[in-house]
């Protein structure tokens, strides 16, 4: 895989740095904007959506954290504003792209692509697969399939989908 010289340019504000416990309300209104769609399905008002949205999250960090407790947590900077959040696991066998998340007014503009290409380039040169799972209606599972994921298992909800270096 390799990367145009020119996306190179187009992404020069863009860089990670480590999250810190300090993003916490960054990182809980990355996940809000996730879940923006259920949320407009629910009888309740905006106190009841911010507890459920908070709980929700307080839940899925304690998972990760427990699943994959030497995942790298990263906040995406673009101009040293942070516009998303990507949590990867760099395992003994496998990469696990645990997390990958952008504010809706950074969806769509390649970011996400660009960054996923680096760590597909990171993945092949160490000759490790890389993992993750998506939800079965997330837009971003096109992208993925895009990128040379294959669906492995499925059960109607999420769907576990590998990139294989060399393929």
């Amino acid at each position: 895989m390799k990367k145009h010289d020119g996306d190179q340019e187009a992404f020069r504000a863009l860089r990670l740095r480590p999250a810190t416990s300090e993003d916490e309300p960054f990182l809980m209104n990355i996940f809000a904007t996730k879940r923006e769609d259920e949320l407009a399905l629910l009888n309740c008002d905006e106190h009841q959506k911010k507890a459920f949205i908070a709980m929700q999250f307080n839940a899925q960090s304690r998972q990760y954290v427990m699943s994959y407790p030497d995942a790298h947590n990263s906040i995406i900077l673009w101009n040293d504003a942070p516009i998303g959040r990507l949590l990867l696991d760099r395992g003994e066998c496998e990469f696990t792209l645990v997390d990958v998340a952008l504010l809706p007014t950074h969806r769509g503009a390649g970011i996400g692509t660009h960054l996923i290409e680096d760590l597909l380039l990171e993945a092949a040169a160490a000759g490790k697969p890389v993992k993750l799972n998506v939800w079965y209606s997330n837009p971003a599972k096109k992208l993925y399939q895009r990128m040379g994921f294959s669906a492995a298992n499925d059960d109607g909800v999420y769907c576990e989908m590998f990139w294989n270096p060399g393929l």
